[in-house]
């Protein structure tokens, strides 16, 4: 069976009036529909339906030059679906419980991880991701070119911002500290990436 292009988890006005129904439906009607068509394009009869089927396909084209358009696509399906849910209506604020403690007992504090944070976002280069992530128990603030994702780097992710410009330009033009600013106060889903690294 083939992939398909994963649902919104809110309404597409839902994060309004940061991002706005027009940028979601460019940016996943189009952008990350195109990435799920590529890849069933690519794989054929081989296609999955899973996400532990798109984790697979990710893996094991990663590094690979042959299959450098799998990887491309297989990856930027996957952390398209995970910045969506990086995000949620009315969010922002701060997280709590072991989340928090670990964010102040590694950044200082809240504020300090937003700083570093937004610094990932403006100093990413071109295009790519800003994520938190943890690596042998500890967390850290990680940048990915492109399509990279830190999956691939014996990393888990907790959240992601992306910085592609089609994710911010609608809405920000080419203010991207703007919006990362808006993305940590108004928009970030601490419950997801808390949930995340209960997982970890």
């Amino acid at each position: 069976m083939a992939f398909e292009l994963p649902a919104l988890p809110y309404a597409q006005d839902a994060l309004e009036p940061h991002i706005t129904a027009n940028t979601l439906s460019f940016h996943h009607g189009k952008h990350h529909n195109a990435y799920v068509t590529n890849l069933n394009n690519m794989l054929g009869d081989a296609a999955g339906n899973s996400e532990a089927d798109l984790i697979k396909v990710m893996n094991d084209s990663a590094g690979d030059a042959s299959k450098a358009g799998i990887f491309n696509n297989s990856a930027q399906i996957w952390n398209h679906t995970f910045y969506w849910h990086s995000m949620k209506p009315n969010g922002g604020g701060a997280p709590t419980g072991d989340l928090a403690a670990k964010i102040d007992a590694t950044f200082g504090s809240l504020d300090k991880f937003k700083e570093e944070f937004k610094a990932a976002c403006i100093g990413q280069f071109g295009s790519g991701w800003a994520w938190l992530v943890v690596e042998g128990g500890d967390l850290k603030i990680v940048k990915t070119l492109n399509a990279d994702c830190p999956l691939v780097h014996g990393q888990t992710p907790l959240m992601t911002c992306d910085v592609w410009e089609h994710a911010y330009y609608l809405d920000f033009q080419n203010r991207r500290p703007d919006y990362a600013q808006t993305f940590l106060d108004s928009l970030v889903n601490w419950d997801f990436a808390a949930a995340n690294l209960a997982k970890a």
